[in-house]
């Protein structure tokens, strides 16, 4: 039987039906499987299922546990199409792979349509109602809505940094009005949104079940590896992968499928004016700065939460770490762990103007239109000097960022959502939006 430990070393451990509801740990670490008990997954074979009952013996593969909740669920209810990732060849060396073609054009839907159906069935189990709390810098609070909005035991709180994401995105979450969703508009940054949700996760003071959806849920990992496992299969050599990064939850799946058996050699992290990760990667030392606005919002993020996960794989030891952070507002790895971190991590950041010279000059080159975080992706790839392919991650639709792309492409026509919006304005005072979430609920 697998078991789930915090990161910092909480005594108590979790099983596979208590992670799907799980948080944050007591101890405010996350929550991670001990590993002795996983299969190989390279052993993993597709023969002819579809994509969906693949994932679904990933799962299985993962914790036995989960076969009782998976076997006879449909965990991508969304997709109007099959939710197979597309692979498109930019050149002999170079891969895209493009997973944003789900109900909200986002690779968080490959993780959170099976993560809020299983989640659903856990709480009907129970006989319990949840109530989801989700930051968001962009796209995990409409794909959360859209996982759980027709849910018969789930109500679900966004919190999303105010005039910080895109109109797209804002409008994808704002305009679901239903009685089980509410939309809050924080006057911050996402950091801000984020330790709320996680000081709201620690404290409940709802006297309700709260559930997280965002990457600290163990089963987002689980739902992101699962495209890792499917990737690595399209190719008879091992391969590497370049990712937009931003809570670091899709690059600790690359990293831990690659742990557990996955041809997986270099993972690249790509940043934008908010580099953290980058000097993270160059120097092992994390020191959040103050979140600067830019034209990619879901990398505008200073402390990646799901960096825990590596760190604690790196060292063993992620409660002195963040410990430092905590008292020092920056927080260094031990020698060993930063070489065990640059053995298969590197970054590089784009500035803005980086990013939308890159957005006309690769639809210039290849014909395609990459939104304002893939493109980072795409040019790391390119620029990858390996004699092993290079897959660059492509984590959401052009057509989310229009205002961006459309005065840098001439035939690129912006797509508007029309409808109706609903949502409250909030400080950054966790008294005031506890207060919303009570008279919601």
């Amino acid at each position: 039987m697998v078991h789930y430990q915090s990161t910092r070393g909480h005594k108590e451990t979790l099983s596979f039906q208590d992670v799907i509801l799980s948080g944050v740990a007591p101890d405010k670490g996350l929550y991670l499987p001990d590993s002795i008990t996983l299969e190989n997954l390279a052993y993993l074979t597709q023969e002819d299922l579809s994509y969906e009952d693949f994932v679904k013996t990933i799962f299985i593969s993962l914790d036995k546990a989960s076969a009782k909740y998976v076997e006879d669920l449909a965990i991508y209810p969304g997709f109007k199409n099959s939710p197979e990732p597309i692979l498109k060849e930019l050149n002999t060396s170079t891969v895209v792979m493009e997973l944003f073609h789900g109900p909200t054009k986002s690779f968080k839907d490959y993780a959170l349509q099976p993560l809020g159906a299983i989640a659903n069935r856990r709480l009907d189990e129970l006989g319990e109602r949840g109530l989801v709390i989700v930051a968001t810098s962009g796209d995990t609070g409409s794909a959360a809505i859209q996982a759980v909005k027709n849910s018969e035991n789930i109500d679900i709180v966004v919190l999303h940094p105010a005039n910080k994401v895109s109109e797209y995105q804002r409008k994808q979450m704002t305009s679901v009005i239903q009685d089980n969703v509410l939309n809050i508009a924080v006057e911050g940054s996402y950091d801000d949104c984020q330790r709320i949700a996680k000081d709201l996760l620690s404290e409940n003071p709802f006297g309700r079940r709260i559930i997280s959806l965002n990457s600290i849920n163990w089963l987002r990992v689980m739902g992101q590896v699962s495209y890792y496992v499917w990737l690595t299969k399209q190719f008879t050599a091992p391969i590497n992968v370049a990712i937009p990064s931003g809570n670091f939850g899709n690059a600790y799946s690359a990293w831990f499928g690659r742990n557990h058996g996955l041809p997986i050699n270099q993972i690249l992290c790509s940043t934008n004016v908010n580099d953290v990760l980058r000097r993270f990667i160059d120097g092992g030392v994390l020191e959040p700065l103050v979140t600067q606005p830019s034209v990619a919002p879901s990398m505008d993020i200073q402390i990646p939460s799901s960096l825990e996960r590596l760190i604690f794989d790196l060292s063993s030891d992620a409660k002195s770490f963040y410990g430092q952070l905590q008292t020092n507002s920056k927080a260094q790895l031990d020698e060993n762990s930063v070489d065990g971190l640059q053995k298969v991590f590197s970054s590089f950041t784009f500035s803005d103007e980086n990013i939308t010279t890159l957005i006309k000059s690769l639809h210039d080159e290849f014909a395609l239109v990459f939104d304002p975080h893939s493109v980072t992706s795409v040019q790391m790839a390119l620029d990858n000097d390996s004699s092993l392919p290079t897959v660059a991650v492509a984590t959401a639709s052009p057509e989310k960022f229009g205002s961006v792309i459309a005065p840098l492409i001439n035939d690129f026509t912006e797509s508007k959502i029309v409808e109706k919006e609903q949502f409250l304005t909030l400080s950054t005072e966790n008294a005031e939006i506890i207060e919303a979430i009570l008279t919601f609920i």
